[in-house]
């Protein structure tokens, strides 16, 4: 399935059906009074989160979504039915706006959620509606309301919990194979990864988290160079960003340092706020440095870099050091949301005891 994180689409909502002017004419009933009743309400436009979709594909293909209109009132005191409503569902993470103004209309996030985006107008009224004891034969009827129309702009940004940093062919896309359900294409070339990937890491039962892999990062990519700019919004609801960084490039003459500085230096230039996530650094490709050199490449590694936060080594290709890596990624995780307040996702439930840290 093509991944699409960007549509426009336009919502009407239902027009009220018109009241009606009626009287009732029976023998022997000489004066039977109004009976027009009520227009039926239009049908509106709502918006769900569903957690079983990860795309926006079929808003790229079905751009117009418009509700039926209210029936018109009746004589015989009947009222006009209402139109029913349309609900569009959409992967969880969505960001609604209005095209013209720009503002936000609503953020899905909660499996489930209903959102209005364009509501229905109410039906007239019949002359029915307008009796009284001064005006026993009311000729009066309204028209129904019209329903809103609205031209909405919808982007996704995936709800993860962490999410995977590096230059291309760092190894993300084979680490998050390796660690979970994901299946992103592999092979020995830069940017195999062309949209972002979601993965499920189990680390025990009920313990579980979720991983992003985006297209790798090019230095200029603050200004648009490479995919990795267009996707880095992927990673803002993120809990976690691990840097993934390539130890034995192919290329002698390329410096894993210098790109680990130029991604940084990238990510500081295309949100702030990104930028002071939680970060992690995940030196990959062991398996291809000497068993001998290790030590002393990945701790001049660091230096070199000046990196202050958590460091782990690993191989993404044979496994070696990712379990206690996912282990350590889901309880800073679980210990981030126990700080957030209450859980609403069951699966860290399992990091706490008795309801409490």
């Amino acid at each position: 399935m093509k991944f699409v994180d960007e549509a426009t689409i336009d919502v009407v909502a239902g027009n009220g059906g018109a009241g009606c002017v009626g009287f009732r004419r029976e023998k022997f009933i000489p004066f039977g009074g109004p009976n027009g009743g009520d227009g039926g309400r239009g049908g509106s436009v709502f918006a769900v989160g569903d957690r079983n979709l990860n795309t926006l594909i079929d808003f790229r293909y079905a751009r117009r979504h418009e509700a039926r209109n209210g029936e018109a009132g009746r004589g015989s005191d009947q009222f006009g039915a209402a139109a029913d409503d349309i609900v569009l569902r959409m992967p969880m993470g969505t960001i609604i706006r209005d095209a013209e103004s720009d503002a936000v209309i609503a953020e899905l996030l909660v499996p489930g959620e209903k959102v209005l985006l364009a509501k229905g107008g109410d039906g007239g009224f019949g002359n029915l509606h307008f009796k009284s004891s001064t005006n026993r034969a009311p000729r009066q009827k309204t028209p129904g309301w019209p329903g809103e129309q609205k031209k909405l702009k919808l982007e996704l940004r995936v709800l993860a919990d962490v999410g995977l940093l590096g230059m291309p062919n760092a190894g993300k896309s084979t680490l998050i194979a390796a660690v979970s359900n994901a299946r992103p294409k592999i092979a020995d070339y830069p940017f195999t990864t062309l949209h972002p990937h979601l993965g499920v890491v189990r680390v025990g039962p009920e313990q579980s988290f979720v991983m992003a892999d985006i297209p790798g990062l090019i230095e200029g990519a603050a200004e648009g160079a490479g995919l990795g700019h267009y996707f880095l919004r992927h990673l803002q609801r993120t809990r976690l960003l691990l840097h993934v960084v390539d130890m034995a490039p192919f290329d002698d003459a390329i410096d894993p340092v210098a790109q680990a500085k130029a991604l940084i230096a990238e990510l500081r230039k295309y949100d702030r706020a990104l930028y002071d996530k939680p970060r992690w650094l995940v030196l990959n490709k062991l398996d291809m440095v000497p068993a001998d050199e290790r030590d002393e490449r990945c701790a001049e590694f660091v230096r070199r870099l000046r990196w202050k936060r958590p460091v782990y080594r690993i191989s993404a290709l044979t496994r070696e050091g990712c379990e206690p890596l996912m282990r350590a990624v889901f309880e800073h995780i679980a210990a981030q949301a126990r700080a957030d307040g209450p859980l609403p996702d069951p699966r860290f439930a399992a990091a706490t005891v008795g309801g409490q840290p």
